[in-house]
C-alpha cells in the first residue's frame, strides 16, 4: 500500500470516528462551550477545519517549491495558532462549520494525490522540514490532531445522552397517571 494511500486511509478512519461521536448530539450539544474544556464540539470541528486549510495552503506552497511559513510557524506554536484561530471564528454558523469541515477535507485528499512517494516519505526531501517527512506532517495536522480529539468528544457525547435519558425518565406518560374523568355529562348532578 502506498503512502498516499495509507494516508487516505487514516483519515477516513479519523473523520468517521469523528462523525460517531458526535452523531448522536443535537445542536444545543454542539455548541455547549463546556464540551472540550471551554470549547464547544463547534469549537473543535472549526479548529481541525483552520488546521487542515493551513495544510492545504502549505501543501500548495511546498508543490511550487516555496516554504510554507505559516504552516511551519503553526506547528511551531500551535497554543498561540490555536487562540488566534478561536478568536478570529466565534459566532460561526454550525451549517457552515460541517461544510467546511467536509469541503477542506476534500481539498487535503485531493493534494495527497499531487505528492510523489518520494516527496511524501524522504525526510530530507523539504529542509524546512528539519528532517521530518512530509507524511508527518500531514498526519500530525490532519488525522492524529483529530484522533486528538475523539476520546473526550465521544465522553462528552456519551455523558450528554446519558443526562438527556436521566431527564426524560423524570417525566411521568400520561398514560401512566390514574386521572379521574367526569363521564357524566348530565348538568343536573
Amino acid at each position: 500500500m502506498s503512502t498516499t494511500e495509507q494516508l487516505l486511509d487514516q483519515l477516513d478512519n479519523s473523520r468517521a470516528m469523528l462523525l460517531t461521536a458526535i452523531e448522536p448530539l443535537p445542536d444545543e450539544a454542539l455548541l455547549d462551550k463546556r464540551a472540550i474544556g471551554d470549547w464547544s464540539v463547534a469549537d473543535v470541528l472549526i479548529n481541525l477545519t483552520a488546521w487542515e486549510a493551513e495544510l492545504v495552503t502549505g501543501l500548495m506552497r511546498i508543490k511550487k517549491g516555496q516554504r510554507p511559513d505559516r504552516l511551519l510557524a503553526a506547528l511551531r506554536d500551535p497554543q498561540t495558532y490555536d487562540e488566534q484561530r478561536y478568536e478570529e471564528t466565534q459566532g460561526r454558523d454550525l451549517d457552515q462549520i460541517f461544510l467546511d469541515l467536509q469541503q477542506v477535507r476534500i481539498q487535503v485528499e485531493e493534494w495527497l494525490l499531487e505528492f510523489s512517494e518520494r516527496e511524501l516519505k524522504d525526510p530530507r526531501r523539504y529542509k524546512w522540514l528539519k528532517g521530518k517527512p512530509l507524511s508527518e506532517i500531514i498526519a500530525i495536522t490532519t488525522f492524529k490532531r483529530e484522533l486528538g480529539f475523539v476520546p473526550r468528544i465521544s465522553q462528552y457525547s456519551h455523558n450528554w445522552m446519558e443526562q438527556e435519558t436521566a431527564a426524560n425518565s423524570d417525566l411521568i406518560p400520561l398514560t401512566t397517571l390514574n386521572l379521574k374523568t367526569d363521564t357524566n355529562h348530565d348538568s343536573t348532578n
